[in-house]
């Protein structure tokens, strides 16, 4: 007995303890969706991830600057002394400006509108030593077969449109992943507060059978050995109180730890879910999940996308293993005067034009590089293709494992509501059985045990059921789509 009290004492210390730490703990009601959407706001995970997108995007813009224009102007001046033996001495000044916009169309021309103009003065000289001149055109090359159709700037666009899209799939993947594990966060938190109650409950079995056996060896019916036996029951009942107690407060902590970037704030908040575990019968269609697998599933689509890369990538390699045929052109004005305002006012009048047009062919010998890199891509190309089969296989395996697993659990929470039906009917005759005297303590703590087990079966296979619907929504890729959700990369 006096072990018993100093039990009994440790663990009312214990709940004393407890009990006074939740009295400064707050709670708050919360639906599965105000954790989801929380989660979506402050999931640091979630924050992180939005980031790919825009920085993708920011990519995307940078790469046009390829086509951007580019000018240029330049202006300088010259001083020149000459002296000979047979010539008096020559000072030449000159001053010439030059200037040119020039840039690449997005189907691969290359322009170059270009000017110059040039002031010419010797010492000593008559006025017709000085004179201007300059010339304004503008000079095209168009290339026919190497970087025709595509050209580094043009890959380089295209590539990144792509890995735009994939940084939206990663998003999309971290949306899904982390409403997955809000959910199932969810679930394990009502299953242990579920817990907490059947271990409580048991712990008021195991008690009330200690105090009528007390009572029954206090008038002699009763041995003390059979309320040792009772006594355990209450100490081991209490244990497992306090583990499942712990484990729901670990349980609160992963929840919070999902819907929050700052958990200091949310410490001292006990998170209340607004409902109970239920097993809502839902009739799986394989063929409709592979479907939405095929179709949804973030990782899929990225490995899509990576096929799609490397064609592009092909494209441009055998781009490159041509030859290059350029066609050139040029076309523009000259002038020459005394003076820079003579000169510009040809330039005006055309008078005195120019240009030139041809081709230019460039053919490197042996070409090994190019040939070698468009051959290592498509063997890239291929090895791709494979994964993406692999993958899609991988998919409709996991797919087909999560319908059956919900519907092994589906069937596996009926059975447990049952067992734990027929345990308490149990436990209730063997009790009354008892009372007469037509039954032992011993049976009766193990049909209180049993009990417990099958209580704590029944929400276990109902937290797993549910469960299992978030992880094949999760698989299937649907989970945005089950919960209502788009995603906005912000």
């Amino acid at each position: 007995m006096k072990i018993f009290s100093v039990v009994s004492v440790f663990f009312a210390a214990v709940f004393t303890t407890t009990a006074q730490t939740n009295l400064n703990v707050a709670a708050r009601e919360m639906s599965l969706q105000d954790c989801i959407q929380m989660a979506l706001s402050h999931n640091s995970d979630v924050q992180i991830e939005r980031f790919d997108p825009q920085a993708s995007l920011y990519n995307l813009r940078a790469d046009y600057s390829g086509y951007d224009p580019i000018f240029n102007f330049s202006g300088k001046h010259s001083f020149n002394v000459a002296t000979t033996n047979q010539t008096p001495t020559t000072t030449t000044r000159s001053d010439s400006f030059n200037s040119d916009i020039g840039g690449t169309a997005p189907w691969g021309l290359q322009y170059d509108f270009s000017g110059n103009a040039a002031d010419q003065r010797f010492e000593p000289g008559p006025d017709s030593a000085e004179s201007t001149s300059g010339s304004i055109g503008v000079t095209l090359t168009q290339p026919l077969l190497k970087n025709f159709w595509i050209d580094k700037t043009r890959l380089t666009i295209r590539v990144d449109k792509i890995q735009l899209k994939f940084s939206e799939q990663s998003l999309r993947q971290q949306f899904i992943t982390t409403i997955t594990a809000v959910e199932n966060a969810y679930d394990e938190l009502i299953y242990a507060q579920e817990s907490v109650k059947v271990q409580q409950e048991a712990l008021n079995l195991a008690q009330t059978q200690l105090d009528q056996d007390n009572q029954r060896v206090q008038i002699g019916t009763l041995a003390q050995l059979d309320v040792q036996q009772d006594q355990a029951q209450v100490a081991q009942s209490q244990a497992n109180l306090i583990a499942a107690q712990s484990t729901l407060n670990k349980d609160q902590n992963t929840l919070k730890n999902l819907i929050t970037d700052a958990y200091s704030q949310w410490h001292d908040t006990d998170i209340q879910p607004t409902v109970r575990l239920e097993a809502p019968l839902q009739l799986f269609d394989l063929q409709d999940s592979w479907g939405k697998g095929m179709t949804e599933r973030p990782d899929l689509l990225q490995s899509r996308l990576n096929v799609e890369k490397q064609g592009i990538q092909l494209k441009f390699d055998r781009n490159q293993i041509y030859p290059e045929l350029d066609l050139i052109g040029t076309y523009g004005f000259n002038g020459a005067s005394k003076e820079f305002s003579g000169t510009l006012g040809q330039f005006n009048e055309g008078n005195a034009p120019f240009y030139s047009y041809g081709a230019q062919l460039t053919i490197p010998l042996g070409n090994l590089g190019p040939r070698n890199q468009y051959k290592s891509d498509k063997a890239i190309e291929a090895q791709l293709l494979l994964k993406l089969k692999q993958l899609e296989q991988t998919i409709m395996v996991q797919i087909d494992n999560d319908v059956k697993q919900a519907q092994s659990d589906y069937q596996s929470v009926n059975a447990t509501r049952s067992a734990r039906t027929y345990a308490e009917a149990a436990l209730d005759a063997e009790q009354k059985k008892y009372n007469v005297g037509k039954s032992t303590t011993f049976t009766v703590l193990q049909l209180q045990n049993t009990l417990t087990a099958d209580r704590a079966a029944e929400i276990r296979a109902l937290a797993n059921y549910n469960e299992d619907l978030a992880n094949l929504a999760n698989d299937e890729g649907s989970t945005l789509e089950r919960n209502g959700i788009s995603v906005e990369a912000k």
